[in-house]
């Protein structure tokens, strides 16, 4: 009897639908060890402080402290260097911050009583000199303003590192520091200026 011949059969692989091969394959899981992670962006402002060099350590000024000793440099709004530790060798100082208006006009309108007396004006501030100088002119300032960007004068006063506090400040001829008043508000300063030739 004829034995019937061997029939070879393949199994046809089963049809892949388009739209699932058209999908993308799935992302790798994130592995434990942190490889794969998104790393952070700095945030500008993080930046930015990374950057910064730290401030110098500089003592505050208390009352009786005096200015003699101070090893800072600052330019006036005509860009003209000024010696802190000098600005009270012959006359009295009164120095007041920042440079806001209503003080500003304030010291300007009773700034022959401060020179009649012996003592000098200044205004200091984190603003850059050119625009100090602009400010000066608008408001017919009689006085000198102190350009303090990097803040080295203005933290040895204890008026803030990053933000400055209206304040104001008596040095006797020679430098010694006889008044300290932060903060204050505008409106005190009627109270000052009575304050002002009461210790004269």
């Amino acid at each position: 009897m004829a034995r019937k011949a061997a029939t070879e059969t393949t199994t046809a692989e089963p049809r892949r639908s388009t739209r699932i091969s058209s999908q993308p394959s799935p992302k790798a899981k994130r592995k434990a060890d942190g490889e794969g992670r998104r790393v952070k962006k700095k945030t500008k402002k993080a930046a930015e402080d990374s950057d910064e060099p730290p401030h110098e350590t500089v003592e505050q000024l208390q009352i009786g402290s005096s200015l003699a000793g101070l090893s800072i440099t600052l330019p006036n709004q005509n860009g003209e260097d000024v010696e802190i530790g000098t600005i009270a060798g012959e006359r009295g100082v009164v120095l007041f911050l920042p440079a806001c208006t209503q003080q500003a006009c304030a010291y300007r309108d009773a700034y022959d009583k401060f020179t009649e007396a012996g003592y000098d004006v200044y205004c200091l501030s984190a603003d850059e000199p050119g625009k100090q100088g602009k400010w000066k002119d608008k408001k017919s300032l009689p006085y000198n303003l102190l350009s303090d960007p990097k803040r080295a004068f203005i933290s040895a006063l204890g008026a803030g590192t990053t933000k400055t506090s209206r304040s104001h400040f008596v040095f006797a001829k020679g430098g010694v520091m006889i008044d300290k008043r932060l903060p204050v508000k505008p409106a005190d300063r009627s109270a000052f200026f009575i304050l002002f030739e009461s210790i004269l």
